[in-house]
């Protein structure tokens, strides 16, 4: 229904710093006058409030969706709008929401809009060539101008990461036990194929209780598959990136040897053969350097798998134009730092590194940063306001005062900040298990725009993934809505495939 059947005369409310599809914003009131337009942000979003609250037939359903819309008895959605809308009395404030008359459907734009970000099917988009900028966009000069307002071409770039990095999830509990050979990876972007698996092995002992009866083996074995080495490998894509991308993705915690070596937070020297009493000695988290250097009977350390595999792709691409990019998410963000720290020593003329960090912890102490910093990694932190493992570890930890400038733990790179509480789809009060989850980071990171700016009214991320991993957290309208639409979000996910499976985003594609 257009916007322009509103009332001569009407009072409207005009949105301060958030989405008008948040019920929960402070509104102030103002009155307009005939032939005043309203801004073209304020349309789109009173558009999609349009969309929620309006009663409609079923849209027609995507050629090839995954998920498959169950008959629904007709229901009135007015009923199931929350009490907070209905307090607010919209209808009456805007003429143009109210329930259309049987012969007055809105358009078929306007009703197929939330159904495609409740679908996992993807929607092709155009991708620009960057060929001639490249280097921006992997960190050259520290994403200068391009983060807030963040550019469209780089948050593409981002997302796709991130899904690399579920597609690792995926892969790891889809078949969490396994020999440590190379995994059939299907990635999300098709462009890419994998070439190497990579194993994280803890130097632990788990106490007696940690294999108390009934626990998976896998959540007790002390050599973890983390992730994979990716290429890419399409003509096309390369040279619309300018360059041929080698990525490494590393997944975040998932077995007890890592979530016991995430506690083991005191700093030790990255090279064992300096000395304590050295000045400026690079040092990291003990915990993080275990996983990271040790090896087992059934698998080789990260350290070594990573390195050789490099080696081996620069070979095997020598004299092509390279970039190599590593992405994890937590505690894979972690180890990300210290992969691109061994990478830039480990042969001349290493292509360019660069760092993709969501929700990553502090890895090491400033004499780390000025060392990654020197060797020439550029590190993009992406990090949610409301996400406290970005603040750890070096919380309670004890540092003589004249130490603490050296000796305590430093973040390193440029970070780009997004906040849960500009979504239009979480709740205000979404708890620290959202705020960490990656699904979340990429459905902020794709309606980013900018510091103070309202959510991206054009963000065309699914959501179905968030509905169901961060439930509690999706606002009840959203919830309502996807019912409505044959996705039940309350059901169970019990499988582990189908609960980390990768949704391609439709805003990379």
């Amino acid at each position: 229904m257009s916007l322009a059947m509103a009332a001569p005369h009407t009072t409207t409310i005009a949105p301060r710093h958030v989405s008008p599809l948040n019920p929960n914003s402070r509104t102030s009131f103002k009155t307009t006058t005939p032939g005043t337009s309203t801004t073209t942000s304020t349309k789109i979003h009173l558009s999609n409030l349009d969309k929620l609250l309006l009663k409609h037939s079923q849209p027609k359903q995507d050629q090839n969706p995954i998920i498959t819309n169950k008959e629904q008895p007709p229901q009135n959605h007015h009923e199931k709008t929350p009490y907070l809308l209905h307090a607010l009395n919209l209808p009456s404030l805007f003429p143009f929401i109210r329930k259309p008359a049987p012969s007055d459907e809105m358009s078929p734009r306007s009703l197929t809009h939330l159904q495609r970000l409740l679908s996992d099917s993807s929607r092709p988009s155009p991708k620009n060539s960057i060929a001639s900028r490249w280097h921006m966009y992997h960190g050259q000069s520290d994403w200068y101008g391009l983060l807030d307002p963040l550019d469209e071409n780089l948050r593409r770039e981002l997302v796709r990461y991130g899904d690399f990095v579920q597609a690792a999830y995926h892969a790891f509990h889809s078949m969490p036990k396994s020999p440590s050979k190379n995994r059939h990876m299907i990635l999300p972007d098709r462009s890419y194929r994998s070439t190497c698996s990579l194993y994280a092995t803890s130097s632990l002992t788990l106490p007696e209780w940690a294999h108390r009866p009934g626990t998976p083996e896998w959540l007790t074995q002390r050599s973890s598959w983390i992730g994979y080495v990716a290429v890419c490998d399409s003509e096309k894509e390369i040279a619309r990136m300018g360059r041929r991308d080698i990525t490494i993705v590393l997944r975040g915690t998932a077995t007890c040897h890592e979530w016991f070596e995430n506690l083991r937070a005191s700093l030790t020297n990255l090279e064992e053969e300096e000395e304590d009493n050295q000045a400026h000695v690079p040092k990291v988290a003990s915990g993080f350097l275990s996983l990271y250097k040790s090896a087992s009977e059934e698998a080789k350390s990260l350290s070594s798998s990573v390195i050789e595999e490099v080696k081996r792709l620069m070979e095997v691409y020598k004299g092509e134009e390279l970039s190599i990019t590593v992405v994890g998410h937590s505690l894979g963000a972690a180890l990300a730092l210290l992969v691109a720290d061994e990478i830039t020593a480990c042969a001349p003329n290493v292509p360019p590194v660069a760092v993709v960090s969501f929700g990553g912890p502090k890895v090491g102490n400033k004499a780390f940063a000025e060392r990654l910093e020197n060797r020439g990694v550029k590190v993009l932190r992406v990090v949610n306001e409301g996400d406290v493992i970005t603040r750890v570890p070096g919380i309670g930890i004890e540092i003589p005062r004249r130490n603490r400038a050296r000796e305590g733990y430093e973040h390193v790179g440029v970070e780009l900040r997004v906040d849960s509480r500009v979504s239009p789809c979480l709740r205000s009060d979404a708890g620290l298990a959202c705020s960490h989850d990656l699904e979340a980071y990429l459905h902020l990171v794709d309606g980013f725009t900018g510091t103070g700016q309202p959510f991206r009214s054009n963000a065309s991320r699914s959501i179905v993934r968030l509905l169901r991993h961060q439930r509690t957290s999706v606002k009840e309208v959203y919830v309502n809505r996807a019912m409505a639409l044959g996705v039940d979000p309350t059901a169970a996910v019990l499988n582990r495939a189908e609960s980390f499976g990768c949704i391609p985003s439709p805003s990379y594609r």
